[in-house]
């Protein structure tokens, strides 16, 4: 199945933890994953994301045209050093405005593709935004 989403990559206790980052267009999922490319992360996919389901878990890549390309909003696309897929362990939704994003939040949880997974919400465009990111998929317990 096809996600219009983007899907990022960080290394956390010695192995790749997806992020799959939702939102409409233009909400700054682009700008998230370059962000968390500068903190470490590593590319998977911008934009599409191909999702597939193994043994319960949640797997992304990107579709072959999009691969290892990643658009920057005013310089075009850009090849970007990518990995080939990554399980899926979180979902980061963008919000468009920051009065929109709780305080202090309940957790929250989202299906795709019959797979339950965390999702917290986040401005994009706050310069903590890729902090909170890395925050919120250390909190999430290894499968």
């Amino acid at each position: 199945m096809i996600l219009h989403a983007g899907l990022v990559a960080l290394r956390l206790r010695g192995r790749w933890r997806g992020v799959l980052i939702e939102g409409p267009s233009g909400a700054g999922k682009s700008d998230l994953a370059l962000r968390c490319l500068s903190l470490g992360g590593r590319l998977v996919a911008d934009d599409r994301v191909l999702a597939w389901t193994s043994e319960g878990r949640l797997f992304g890549r990107a579709p072959e045209t999009l691969a290892g390309l990643l658009e920057m909003r005013g310089l075009g696309i850009a090849p970007v050093e990518a990995l080939p897929y990554t399980g899926i362990e979180l979902i980061v939704a963008c919000e468009a405005e920051p009065a929109a994003i709780e305080r202090m939040p309940e957790p929250e949880a989202a299906e795709r593709l019959g797979v339950t997974l965390p999702l917290r919400r986040l401005w994009p465009f706050e310069p903590a935004a890729p902090l909170k990111l890395i925050a919120a998929l250390e909190r999430v317990g290894f499968r």
